[in-house]
């Protein structure tokens, strides 16, 4: 095990230049690591906090120059393509590898996944073909793209058959997924960090905000009973495990009204739901991934106040001066230059006074949803 620690002075290689690998960076320097981050765009905001490269996901022999100058690499976000990750493991160890983005860049891929984990999901169907179209059954329903939609991007409700053709059809009739809508009370993510040695530690689950498929408020505690945050945290873990990575995986699940918790997207890198333990947890998720890949003990996990994260969008950043000027405000700017709809521009953590509980409940925005 010592021969696969990572000490600190070492350097932590990035492979995307955005804002979970800008924050990666930033934890790691607070460890005395060094991080050097990879994209192809010339003005990666990571590339304000630590150095950057910039290089073609397919160029081999930038990868290889950008593996040799460091000791591992992790990627920030999940559809950095297969072929980049192979490549960069022929040098240096890449945590999480290939197999995580494997399922998580494709949406099919992901849910027979889950279920070959023991993890249940809504109904879902493959929608490659017309006759996947006039044989589909899963309404009302979500049709979405295998792969590089997020954010609410290449989707769209359906009702029928009708829809969905015509959906599909506008779509570009790419592979695709149709998942049947679930009754859900609410939706929960579970964090999990797993390290070198297998241990696997899960942070407080949060209660998730989404508005038009976008991130909008995450919540610890959640208010959730205690049955369904043991059942949501089970399953994290279940799911780190049997993807047997080392790094960081996120969880999304719906909490449906009859009490069932089923998976719903997974993302083997921090994730935007756990912005907030940043500042109201023992280790924020960015050291933590720093601790995993490093072969350093896991971090503790405990909750030291409760907190609300709200993602800034588009030109909400611009609201500033309000959140510097609240004193349960821990803002966070990305350094974007330009805002547009749609584009996350920071976060902001409502942090609260322990006392807030035993005062009359949680933080505003936490209570439960019936």
């Amino acid at each position: 095990m010592a021969d696969r620690i990572i000490p600190p002075g070492s350097t932590i290689g990035i492979l995307g230049g955005g804002q979970l690998g800008r924050m990666t960076a930033m934890a790691a320097e607070r460890l005395g690591y060094k991080a050097l981050s990879y994209s192809p765009e010339a003005d990666a905001i990571a590339g304000q906090v630590a150095p950057h490269m910039q290089g073609a996901y397919d160029d081999k022999a930038a990868l290889a120059r950008f593996a040799n100058q460091v000791d591992v690499i992790t990627y920030e976000f999940e559809n950095v393509p297969e072929a980049t990750v192979a490549a960069c493991e022929k040098h240096k160890p890449v945590r999480p590898g290939v197999r995580p983005i494997h399922f998580a860049q494709h949406r099919l891929r992901e849910k027979a996944f889950f279920r070959q984990a023991g993890l249940a999901t809504a109904t879902y169907q493959a929608i490659r073909s017309l006759a996947d179209v006039a044989g589909a059954t899963a309404f009302p329903g979500i049709l979405k793209t295998c792969t590089e939609g997020y954010d609410g991007k290449g989707q769209a409700r359906v009702a029928n058959k009708e829809q969905l053709a015509e959906a599909w059809d506008k779509l570009g009739r790419p592979e695709s997924i149709l998942e049947a809508l679930v009754d859900f009370r609410c939706e929960v993510s579970a964090i999990v960090a797993r390290s070198l040695t297998g241990e696997a530690r899960c942070f407080p689950i949060g209660l998730n905000d989404h508005r038009d498929g976008i991130l909008r408020t995450t919540t610890v505690p959640s208010g959730m009973p205690p049955a369904i945050l043991a059942e949501a945290e089970r399953l994290g873990v279940q799911l780190a495990n049997s993807l047997e990575l080392v790094g960081l995986v996120a969880l999304e699940m719906f909490v449906t009204r009859d009490g069932r918790v089923l998976a719903n997207e997974m993302a083997p890198r921090p994730h935007n739901s756990g912005h907030w333990t940043i500042d109201a947890c023992a280790t924020s998720q960015f050291e933590q991934l720093v601790r995993a890949i490093c072969g350093l003990p896991l971090g503790a996990v405990d909750v030291l106040a409760p907190s609300r994260m709200e993602n800034l969008i588009g030109d909400e950043a611009d609201d500033w001066l309000r959140y510097v000027s609240d004193p349960t405000a821990r803002l966070h700017l990305y350094g974007k230059a330009r805002a547009r709809p749609g584009r996350k521009m920071g976060h902001v953590t409502h942090v609260f006074t322990s006392d807030l509980l035993t005062r009359g409940g949680l933080p505003p925005g936490s209570a439960s949803r019936t």
